[in-house]
């Protein structure tokens, strides 16, 4: 047995061929090895709850005040709700009932007829162009009197 430093004495070897024979996994690198080396103390895991929550926290209610208008309103509840489970276990199962319940629409949706699909599509169409309408009506620009002009 070599000796690695001397003023350890052989105490490194000694933890390197215990650590070698250990079950224990080796500890993960890249983004997880860095998110584990900050939460390893109360403050750095204190840190990181407050980002992602107030990042994540962020997210959702911007995603949830895009959901009326057209856009990606739910893809950023989605992302604000990743955001989050990186930190509470109650977003990750908030986020997998979303999952769930997305693919069990898009299932349900792939199974109806060209009727029921032209019909939600209808539906979907009128319900955005009504948010929109009311929306620029609440700054002030009514799309019916510009129109008329142009009749």
């Amino acid at each position: 047995m070599q000796v690695q430093n001397s003023d350890t004495g052989d105490a490194d070897v000694i933890k390197g061929e215990a650590a070698d024979r250990s079950s224990m996994p080796a500890r993960r690198t890249g983004l997880h090895g860095w998110l584990d080396g900050i939460r390893s103390t109360r403050t750095g895991a204190l840190t990181l709850k407050i980002v992602f929550g107030v990042i994540g926290t962020v997210m959702v209610v911007a995603g949830l005040i895009m959901v009326p208008f057209p856009g990606p309103g739910w893809a950023v509840v989605f992302a604000g709700l990743a955001v989050l489970a990186v930190e509470f276990h109650w977003a990750r199962k908030v986020l997998d009932f979303g999952k769930r319940t997305l693919h069990a629409w898009m299932e349900w949706y792939k199974q109806q007829g060209w009727l029921v699909r032209v019909v939600v599509l209808v539906v979907t169409v009128a319900v955005a162009g009504v948010i929109v309408y009311f929306g620029l009506r609440t700054l002030g620009i009514d799309l019916i009197a510009i129109a008329q002009r142009y009749i």
